[in-house]
C-alpha cells in the first residue's frame, strides 16, 4: 500500500503544483518515464484516470488548505477555544483522509496500467527511493545537517515510539 501512495506523489505532485503556463509536464512524459517503453494506449490510460481524478483532488486539496487554515486561526486565538479547536482538529483529519484516499484510489488505477516490469522500473527511478538509498535524514536532527546520531541511538534503528 505504502508503494501505491509513492506512485501517486509523482503525478499528484505534479498535478496540484502545475499551473496554467507554468511549463511543466505530466509525469507519463518525463525524463521519469522515458524508456519506459509506455504504449500509446497506456499513455491514454493515464492521461485519463488522472483527469478522472483531477477535480475532485483540487477540490480536496483545497478543503484540506481551508481546514488547516481554520485549525491554524482556532490555535491562535489569545483565548483558544477547546471545543472550536477540537472541531478544527476533527475536520483537518478527515480532510488528509479523503485526500489520502482519493490518491491511492488513483494510484491504484495507475498501477492497473503499467506492466510489473514497468512498475519495477518506475520504482528504481522515484527520487524518494535514491534519496533513501543514500540515507536521506537517517541520524540527522532538523537544521543541523551532517549531525551525528544521538546518543545512544543506532542510526539503523527506527526512531524511538515507531514499530
Amino acid at each position: 500500500m505504502k508503494k501505491l501512495v509513492m506512485l501517486a506523489f509523482i503525478p499528484v505532485t505534479m498535478l496540484l503544483g502545475q499551473g496554467p503556463g507554468m511549463g511543466m509536464f505530466p509525469w507519463w512524459d518525463s525524463p521519469l518515464a522515458q524508456d519506459m517503453n509506455l504504449s500509446e494506449s497506456q499513455k491514454q490510460q493515464i492521461k485519463n484516470t488522472v483527469r478522472d481524478y483531477r477535480d475532485r483532488l483540487i477540490e480536496q486539496r483545497a478543503a484540506l488548505q481551508m481546514a488547516e487554515g481554520n485549525l491554524q486561526d482556532s490555535l491562535n486565538e489569545d483565548q483558544v477555544n477547546e471545543a472550536k479547536a477540537n472541531e478544527a482538529i476533527e475536520k483537518t483529519v478527515a480532510a488528509r483522509g479523503d485526500l489520502a484516499r482519493t490518491i491511492s484510489q488513483m494510484s491504484l488505477k495507475l498501477r492497473m496500467i503499467l506492466t510489473p516490469q514497468q512498475w519495477q522500473e518506475l520504482q528504481k527511478r522515484r527520487p524518494m527511493d535514491r534519496f533513501r538509498e543514500r540515507g536521506g535524514f537517517r541520524g540527522r536532527r532538523p537544521g543541523r545537517q551532517g549531525a551525528p546520531p544521538e546518543p545512544g541511538h543506532s542510526p539503523d534503528a527506527p526512531p524511538p515510539g515507531t514499530f
